[in-house]
Order: structure tokens, then C-alpha cells, then sequence
């Protein structure tokens, strides 16, 4: 077989490899390992090919991939949306790999080392950054499993991991490519063990450090029975969740968390519904929280929010918020919040958001920065998205230092410490009108914890830019690679 029929064959077994780890190693339910092989094959052969070559393996190995996700972006996005997401991915590797394949061939390994991982997380941050869906998709959430590498994000945010996950992939390649010295090779693997050394090493330690401060029991309620109720329908089914209130405040509940967008509320039935819940709260010595979308008279016209409410345990309604970051064409008619919540409970501050809110980080930081120890939030998932946007948020208490009390309808109940760590967890997706309701008690740590990224921000997004343009520069303008390849 000439050389030429051999590559192709090279290309093939390449793609496959690649596109069956991103397959399990990406998505709705990621299996975090895989993640770390998947663009290893690519990297592999990526010097052994030529740069067309390396386009199509990285374009299909993704691609390809990213198909595990198909069903779920036809049922949010249209048609042509849907082929974007998936091809999108496969070019990002194809960026990122062509300049790891130029400094191989250069026998410049550290520069390869590093090529890769700074540009994949240049191009995530620029597109994350103008994008409405903001981090959703980012690599990085594969890794909330994996809670020893999750802990750098409350130094870096989530750009470090997907830095670390093309770095050692692309440490292994360079340790496999000819042409480059055994010196060199060990100076670029020396780098890559100094930083996952770092890594792992601050991971386990801020898992094993002690929370301090007070704790809170939260109750956290739903139902998928009825998921979004109009007119005098909605009155009665918060009527129905108000039944629930007691036996979650017997089972030691001080706040309980309800979902997103329960229902459309006008002046009327909001007022009923508010008398509902002010009494709940009253007779039961518990906070309450849950979302609806309101109708209102703004300045002589009819507007509509996306809202939550808060009702103290002396029966008061004492605080609002209004979402800020709507789900594009499902939500485009709905007025933008502008204003932060929070709620000062004695020894902690307690923060209140909604649903996507927690795919951006700017927001989380600000309330970290406000001292926040527990966010509560209403949220509505499409079922099978319930786990990874769970996880989306829970990252979000981890890069800023404070814990989650989140109930979705259509996804899952969760409780979570300011580590990542799950406390307490229910699907809700599960139950039908014959069993309406699902709940969940439990104690929550209520300290709020400083980070490095709370008050740095995207600090190491920036380096990353950074030291891409300076890479990119240095393969235009040094020797070029040997012109046989």
C-alpha cells in the first residue's frame, strides 16, 4: 500500500477515535475521562499529514462527535442553528491543531504543547463572550464530575479547563512525534506536569479545607404535572404547591425553592397568589421563592417579566427579581432585568437569579462579590438538558464562592456547596400527574467564600488571547516547516 493510501487509512482510524470519545466524552451526560483522549488521535497524526488532512480529521472527528446532542438542539433551535453547533466544534479543533502541527514540525515542542490549548481557549472565550447562550457548550463542563481539576476554576473560571484539556493530549503527542529532541520533549513535559501537579494539588486541598460559617435547610419543590398555567388556573395551582409547604417545614425546611415561570400571572391573580403564598410562609416560619411570569402596566403599556418572588416567614413578600439573560425566541418579548437581589439572613447574605442567569459568569461574580453564601434559584430545563445545566450552575458556586439551592421543573432538584459537591439531588422529569410533586431537604453551607476569580474575572481568558497572538506570530514570521510535509 503506498504512502498516500496509507495516510488516508491513518486519517479514518483517526476520526473515528476522536469522534467515538467526543461522542461519550461531550455532551448531556459526559463521561469526564474520555474527554482528556478525545483529540488525541488528531493530535497524533496531525504532523504525519498534510494541513488539508488535518482539517478534514479535526472537522470530522468532532463533528461527528457532536452529533450526540442532535436531538436536543432540534427541539430548542432551528434547523440551521442546529448544523452551526455541531460543524462549529470541528473547526475550533482545526484552528487549534494546525499550529501544534506547524511548531512539531519546527521540533519547537513547547510551543506545540502550548499552541493548541491557547488557541482553543481564545476562540471559546471570543465566541462565549458574544454569544447569548453565553458558556453553554464549553468544553470545560464535561469536567463536574471530575471535583480535584473542578477547584481551579475558583482561581481561573472555566477557561482553564479547557486549556488542560487539550494540554495533555497535546503533551502526549509531542512526546510521540519525531524529529523533536529528547531534551525538548522533556522541557515541554516537565511544564505540562508542573501545571497538572498545581492543579491537583490545590484540588485536593480545597476539597479536604473546612466551610465556614452558618448553614441553611432548604426544602426544594416541583411539579411536571402542570408546567405552565394561565388565567385563574394559575392561582390554583399555587394553591396546590402551598399544600406541599407543611410537610417540607416539618422536615426542617427555614426557605423553600420552587420553579421558573410556574405560571402567567396579571395584576389579579398575582394579588391572589401573593395572598396564597404570604399566608404559606406565615403559617409555616419559612421563606418562600419561586418564578412566574407577570403581566404588568408599565408606563401605559402591557409588559411582561420574567420574575421571582420572595416571601419572608413573617409573611411578607420582601424581595423580587427580575431575569436577566432570556432564552433567545422563547423568551424575546419578555422585559431584561437590570438589578441584582439579596436577601441579608443573620451571619450570611443570600442571593436570588433564575435559570439561564447561571450560564454566565459575569452575574455569579458580582454576587460573589456582594458576599454571597447561598443562591436560590427557579429554573425550567427541557428534560433531557436537566444534568448538564444543573452542573452549568453549580460551576458557577464554585468559580465564586457560595452554594445553590436549585429547582427546576423538567430537570432536577439540587443542592450544592461552594466545592462542586452534590448534597442532595432529585430528577423531577420522572414524575407524572399521579405523582405531581417531588422534593428534596437538606442543609446547605450558608458561608461565603472569596476566590481569586470572583475578583480577578476572566484573567486567564485574557493570557490565553494573549499568548495565542504571540504563538501565531511566531509561526508566521520564524523558519517555516519543511516543505516535504
Amino acid at each position: 500500500m503506498d504512502s498516500k493510501h496509507s495516510a488516508w487509512w491513518l486519517i479514518w482510524a483517526a476520526v473515528i477515535a476522536s469522534a467515538v470519545a467526543f461522542f461519550f466524552g461531550t455532551g448531556l451526560h459526559p463521561l469526564w475521562y474520555l474527554t482528556w483522549l478525545a483529540p488525541l488521535p488528531v493530535l497524533l497524526i496531525a504532523p504525519r499529514i498534510t494541513r488539508t488532512q488535518v482539517v478534514i480529521a479535526s472537522l470530522l472527528g468532532y463533528s461527528l462527535g457532536s452529533l450526540n446532542i442532535w436531538n436536543y438542539y432540534r427541539i430548542v433551535v432551528p434547523l440551521p442553528v442546529s448544523l452551526l453547533i455541531v460543524v462549529t466544534p470541528g473547526i475550533m479543533l482545526a484552528l487549534s491543531v494546525l499550529p501544534f502541527r506547524s511548531f512539531v514540525l519546527r521540533g519547537q515542542a513547547l510551543h506545540a504543547v502550548l499552541a493548541a490549548p491557547a488557541l482553543w481557549v481564545a476562540i471559546e472565550y471570543i465566541s462565549e463572550s458574544l454569544s447569548p447562550h453565553s458558556t453553554f457548550g464549553n468544553m470545560g463542563y464535561t469536567q463536574m464530575n471530575c471535583l480535584p481539576v473542578l477547584q481551579v476554576v475558583s482561581l481561573t473560571g472555566i477557561w482553564s479547563l479547557s486549556f488542560l484539556l487539550l494540554l495533555l493530549p497535546a503533551t502526549a503527542a509531542v512526546l510521540c512525534s519525531p524529529g523533536i529532541t529528547f531534551a525538548q520533549k522533556m522541557r515541554a513535559a516537565s511544564v505540562t506536569l508542573i501545571m497538572f501537579a498545581g492543579v491537583l494539588s490545590y484540588g485536593f486541598y480545597r476539597l479536604h479545607g473546612g466551610q465556614a460559617g452558618p448553614s441553611l435547610t432548604v426544602g426544594l419543590l416541583a411539579s411536571d404535572a402542570t408546567r405552565f398555567a394561565k388565567g385563574e388556573p394559575s392561582v390554583d395551582l399555587m394553591r396546590a404547591y402551598a399544600t406541599q409547604i407543611p410537610e417540607l417545614a416539618a422536615r426542617g425546611a427555614q426557605v423553600v425553592v420552587m420553579p421558573e415561570k410556574l405560571a402567567l400571572f396579571d395584576a389579579a391573580t398575582m394579588a391572589e397568589t401573593d395572598a396564597v403564598m404570604e399566608r404559606a410562609a406565615r403559617e409555616n416560619h419559612v421563606d418562600l421563592i419561586f418564578g412566574v411570569e407577570r403581566k404588568g402596566p408599565e408606563d401605559g403599556t402591557m409588559l411582561r417579566f420574567n420574575e421571582s418572588r420572595f416571601y419572608s416567614h413573617n409573611g411578607a413578600m420582601a424581595a423580587s427579581y427580575e431575569k436577566h439573560h432570556m432564552l433567545p425566541i422563547f423568551e424575546d418579548d419578555l422585559v431584561v432585568g437590570t438589578k441584582r437581589a439579596l436577601i441579608q439572613e443573620p451571619g450570611s447574605t443570600t442571593g436570588l437569579t433564575i435559570c439561564k442567569d447561571m450560564d454566565f459568569p459575569k452575574l455569579s461574580r458580582e454576587y460573589g462579590n456582594d458576599g454571597a453564601g447561598v443562591l436560590l434559584i427557579p429554573a425550567w430545563d427541557f428534560d433531557a438538558d436537566g444534568w448538564l445545566h444543573g452542573r452549568m450552575a453549580i460551576m458557577r458556586g464554585v468559580e465564586s464562592g457560595f452554594g445553590e439551592a436549585r429547582a427546576a421543573k423538567q430537570g432536577r432538584l439540587t443542592l450544592s456547596d461552594n466545592r462542586g459537591r452534590v448534597l442532595s439531588e432529585a430528577r423531577t422529569a420522572a414524575f407524572t400527574s399521579t405523582a405531581p410533586f417531588v422534593s428534596v431537604v437538606g442543609s446547605l453551607p450558608a458561608g461565603h467564600e472569596t476566590t481569586l476569580y470572583s475578583k480577578a474575572g476572566d484573567w486567564f481568558a485574557w493570557i490565553d488571547l494573549a499568548l495565542a497572538i504571540f504563538l501565531l506570530g511566531w509561526e508566521r514570521w520564524r523558519k517555516p516547516e519543511p516543505s516535504q510535509i
